[in-house]
């Protein structure tokens, strides 16, 4: 026999064999996941929101404050002695 089908004949005495049994309250434990993972991602993703709305708020209030698209003032001056 090659490969693909011995991995055939594997999946057939799979299906072929009693199924286990499932328990009763699998579906309830299953949403109960399900909402308690949306749950913790929605925070998640309203707590990085949050972040980066305070983050380009603060960046703001340094840009107005510092103004770096100004250049800085001359440290130094030529003398105006003799005019």
């Amino acid at each position: 026999m090659n490969r693909p089908d011995r991995k055939e004949d594997e999946v057939r005495r799979m299906l072929e064999t009693r199924h286990p049994p499932v328990p009763a309250d699998l579906a309830a434990r299953a949403t109960e996941h399900g909402s308690r993972l949306l749950r913790r991602h929605r925070a998640l993703r309203r707590a990085a929101w949050t972040l980066l709305v305070v983050a380009a708020i603060a960046f703001a209030v340094w840009a107005s404050m510092a103004e770096p698209w100004l250049t800085p003032p001359s440290e130094t001056t030529p003398p105006l002695e003799g005019w």
